[in-house]
């Protein structure tokens, strides 16, 4: 493995943890769009501001991680994809800006309807930002994006491979969101509520997964080379996802919501890591390998000092913070 192929991991497991915590913020705001009106409508939106409140900016640390070390890592194929792909890109980032002002803005709106607005911009930009950032992996992943850039600025998102990433993006966060609102209501004695996302978790669960392996069919023949990893080196990560899939839809049947966590964080990593493992070692499927896109060999080695150091200094930080919140019992009003 070479220094750029080890700087490229590092850069993945930002992807992975940043599809984990920050999908599982982005897949709440389906629950909040879909919570309805009454008394269990309130307690389930002040539950998805209980669980992601404390975290949601904090997440974010992951996606500047991944972009830091991938225009510094990898320049040539950064400017490649952000010449080529600056629609779905900006989309992106606009949904993380209203998703977090509309966010704040509905705890402090000073109407009923104004609430109601912000809820919406909320739930709205939280769905559609994982869709967009999904459409960019199908891009890179079906080889749309040329290495000298400024590729088809429409067809090279919107094809085939981009809307299966974009939906199973979307299903897979709100699959996880599901999974730990579920397990906080349980923990908080709301069982009503409990029981209620746990039904819609479940109906998640089978349609993300029915994503995965359906989305199989296209892939194949729209992005040929990810379509053989997948098929070969990425396979045992398929079916460990499968499994852990399936666990964590039993465990939710039976209401072992605690441990569901667990697995659903498992599948959807395993699939993460497949993907990851089926397009290596191409950083632009097709047109740019890691080897072709790495930068400067100080560049690299500095940015695995950096990555030491802050594996020292923030991951104790993020993890204490996931700590608290986790053991902090929500109060219903």
């Amino acid at each position: 493995m070479t220094l750029a192929d080890v700087v490229a991991v590092a850069m993945f497991v930002g992807v992975i943890a940043y599809g984990l915590f920050g999908g599982a913020d982005f897949g709440s705001g389906f629950y909040d769009l879909t919570a309805g009106r009454g008394e269990m409508a309130g307690e389930l939106r002040e539950l998805v501001d209980h669980s992601i409140g404390p975290v949601w900016e904090a997440n974010h640390v992951w996606l500047i991680y991944i972009l830091v070390i991938w225009w510094t890592g990898f320049p040539r194929s950064f400017a490649a994809a952000t010449t080529t792909l600056f629609i779905p890109l900006i989309l992106a980032l606009a949904g993380i800006v209203l998703r977090g002002a509309s966010f704040v803005f509905r705890k402090y709106a000073a109407t009923y309807r104004q609430a109601r607005l912000f809820g919406a911009i909320f739930a709205g930009s939280s769905l559609i930002t994982p869709f967009f950032f999904g459409t960019v992996v199908g891009a890179l992943a079906s080889g749309r994006v040329p290495a000298g850039g400024y590729g088809d600025r429409i067809g090279s998102w919107v094809n085939p491979t981009s809307f299966v990433g974009g939906a199973f993006a979307m299903a897979t966060c709100v699959f996880l969101a599901g999974v730990f609102l579920t397990a906080d209501a349980q923990r908080s004695g709301a069982d009503a509520l409990a029981e209620r996302l746990r039904i819609r978790t479940i109906a998640v669960g089978i349609v993300a997964g029915a994503i995965v392996f359906a989305g199989l069919y296209p892939v194949t023949h729209d992005a040929p080379i990810l379509s053989s990893g997948l098929r070969g080196a990425a396979a045992p990560l398929l079916v460990i996802a499968a499994v852990a899939g399936v666990a964590t839809l039993a465990l939710l049947y039976l209401s072992r919501f605690s441990i569901a966590r667990i697995p659903a964080a498992g599948a959807v990593a395993a699939v993460i890591a497949g993907w990851g493992v089926a397009q290596y070692p191409w950083m632009l499927v097709g047109q740019m390998t890691i080897a072709q896109a790495a930068g400067a060999h100080p560049t690299m080695v500095g940015l695995l000092v950096v990555v030491g150091v802050a594996c020292v200094l923030v991951l104790p930080a993020l993890g204490y913070l996931l700590w608290l919140t986790q053991t902090e019992v929500w109060s219903r009003h």
